[in-house]
């Protein structure tokens, strides 16, 4: 019987024990690992598709929302005899591990067939921010990335849209593929191709070390850098998924998703996941905007998930939906049994709000959990595979990987090594070599801390990016993450995201983006209510470097030219603080402004 005051216990699921070794080294760093072996994986992706073909040929693997609002379905049978021709027509022209494929489109069922047959050809695969040919100005990163990568042929779904990208490219010697023909070679024209012999002699002659795709970080400031991906570390990240997931082995999963394949999270967390388990991925034509998430919430109403992805910001748009609908919530909640944010850690009234609505549906609470990792890991590193009652713990070391945490300036930066990590930069080993340490640790920038130094098998808690830090004029550190964390979630719900500004100047301020919630307050009452809760936050705060003393709202979005925003919306402390050096100048005004919050004690 459940006390007063106790919660519902977790709705069962079946997760890995952690069992984590800690190894102490003489200069303060240490080495955290599991005691699991990490087991024996395939040696490239394209055999996974092919075995997932003869044990379920017809099962769905990929659905899609068509315009009439039916669904294109494709099953893995399907899937694997579309990879094989697109296979041959590539091999036909050419292409190969020097000789790549590039994709400006966005997640679709076409774009995964395009993939997979790159996989089953063995020809790099490299998905490109569609933001970075339809939102952009200049082209500048479109042009960049195709320097890099020289493909010998790029797949556009849509011709017309993706015009004047293209146009802007010396295509001499590229073939361009688009799903109508519109401006190119008809996709029905590979999909036609008649595999022979040679796709089976390139399925055999691919190792786990050819390069699966190029893979393109925001980065913090400058242009995109191209990650090197192998087969090895994609399949060896999903195969120390399957041994933390073991409930991935009872049911297929089934998921909803609008995470960008161009990004590491949807196009090798969960595309790769769902394929592993021979699972079902709805590709979801909504994300986290006005305007888009009602498309979300209108599959929702048509499929139930058995895991959910989302970021902070999408959960702060669908919670509202899920609050106000019991029948949309009861789809939702009613084959889930794992609640997953990735990114940013959850606000802790975002995740009470979705913890209530669990209990309140099923009366148990399912399990909420996140990882850590980035482009260059694969992307998993570490995960929670374990009940958490709060945001920040991002979990152990998964199988295969070794963590060492070496103190820097007051905190302890993090380090990965393990087969999942990248071998470096495409065409420029100078960053390559920047990356790794002397013992071969990819240096992730991040920093950790155990949430018991007792018990590594407790969990590492994230502990903000060790560039973002700095100092005030008093000496004084601030730790950007957890600042930027407790302030938003101290302004629930008016805030949608915030950098932390400072460096070198008296006190800690924010430059903010208001929430779809505080569109229904007027100016000088959103002011009053963020000055009011700031005022509660820092009376509950030690010292200066935890205190927001002065806001500034800001109304232009964030810019994707500019680096200041991923596809997946995480903000660039960075780039922003260097476009919007004027508004930081506000901030620190003498005499501010009438439109700066400016929080004073009371």
């Amino acid at each position: 019987m459940i006390q007063q005051g106790e919660k519902p216990p977790f709705l069962p699921l079946a997760l890995a024990t952690p069992r984590i070794r800690r190894i102490d080294r003489s200069d303060g760093s240490f080495i955290l690992h599991s005691e699991e072996s990490l087991g024996d994986y395939p040696g490239h992706m394209a055999l996974v598709l092919q075995a997932q073909a003869q044990a379920r040929p017809d099962t769905v693997f990929l659905a899609q929302r068509l315009p009439d609002g039916g669904w294109r379905r494709v099953t893995y049978a399907q899937a694997w005899s579309a990879a094989r021709s697109i296979a041959q027509a590539l091999l036909d022209r050419g292409l190969g591990q020097t000789a790549p494929l590039m994709i400006l489109s966005g997640n679709s069922i076409d774009h995964a067939l395009l993939m997979l047959g790159g996989f089953v050809a063995g020809v790099p695969v490299a998905p490109i921010s569609v933001a970075y040919s339809l939102m952009s100005g200049d082209f500048a990163k479109v042009h960049h990335i195709f320097n890099l990568v020289r493909p010998k042929l790029i797949f556009a779904e849509q011709g017309g849209l993706f015009g004047k990208a293209l146009g802007s490219l010396n295509l001499h010697g590229v073939e361009v593929v688009t799903s109508d023909g519109t401006g190119g070679t008809a996709l029905k024209d590979l999909l036609a191709t008649a595999p022979t012999a040679a796709v089976d002699a390139r399925l055999a002659q691919i190792g786990p070390d050819w390069v699966a795709k190029y893979l393109f970080t925001s980065g913090s400031t400058g242009l995109p850098k191209g990650v090197i991906n192998t087969h090895r570390m994609m399949s060896s990240n999903q195969q120390a998924i399957a041994q933390i997931w073991p409930f991935l082995q009872e049911k297929p999963p089934v998921l909803l998703d609008w995470l960008p394949w161009n990004h590491t999270f949807g196009g090798n967390h969960n595309f790769n996941m769902v394929l592993r388990q021979g699972g079902t991925l709805h590709i979801d034509d909504g994300k986290p905007a006005p305007g888009l998430v009602e498309k979300t919430v209108a599959n929702l109403r048509e499929v139930s998930p058995s895991l959910y992805f989302n970021v902070p910001a999408g959960y702060a748009m669908l919670l509202p939906h899920l609050e106000q609908d019991e029948d949309l919530c009861r789809r939702f909640f009613a084959e889930l049994r794992l609640i997953f944010y990735a990114g940013a850690a959850l606000p802790p009234d975002l995740w009470t709000r979705l913890e209530a609505l669990s209990i309140r549906t099923l009366g148990k609470r399912v399990t909420m959990t996140s990882s850590w990792g980035s482009t260059e890991t694969a992307p998993m590193a570490t995960a929670a595979h374990f009940p958490i009652e709060r945001a920040g713990v991002i979990g152990v070391p998964v199988p295969g990987v070794q963590l060492k945490l070496t103190p820097s300036g007051g905190k302890l930066e993090v380090r990965v090594k393990g087969p999942n990590v990248t071998p470096g930069y495409l065409g420029e080993p100078d960053k390559t070599k920047q990356a790794f340490d002397e013992e071969g640790f990819y240096k992730i920038g991040d920093a950790a801390r155990l949430a018991d130094p007792d018990n590594p098998d407790r969990g590492v808690v994230f502990d903000g990016r060790i560039a973002e830090d700095f100092k005030l004029t008093t000496g004084t550190w601030v730790h950007v993450g957890g600042v930027r964390v407790a302030a938003i979630a101290a302004c629930s719900p008016l805030l949608q995201d915030a950098v932390v500004t400072g460096p070198d100047k008296p006190y800690v301020g924010l430059l903010a983006w208001p929430s779809a919630a505080a569109k229904d307050l007027a100016p000088d009452e959103l002011r009053r209510q963020i000055a009011a809760k700031l005022r509660l936050h820092n009376a509950a705060q030690g010292g200066s470097s935890l205190k927001v003393q002065r806001v500034v709202l800001l109304s232009e979005p964030p810019s994707i030219d500019a680096n200041e925003i991923t596809d997946k919306g995480y903000i660039n402390q960075r780039a922003v603080l260097e476009r919007r050096h004027a508004d930081v100048n506000r901030l620190y005004a003498e005499t501010p402004d009438a439109d700066v919050i400016t929080v004073t004690d009371r």
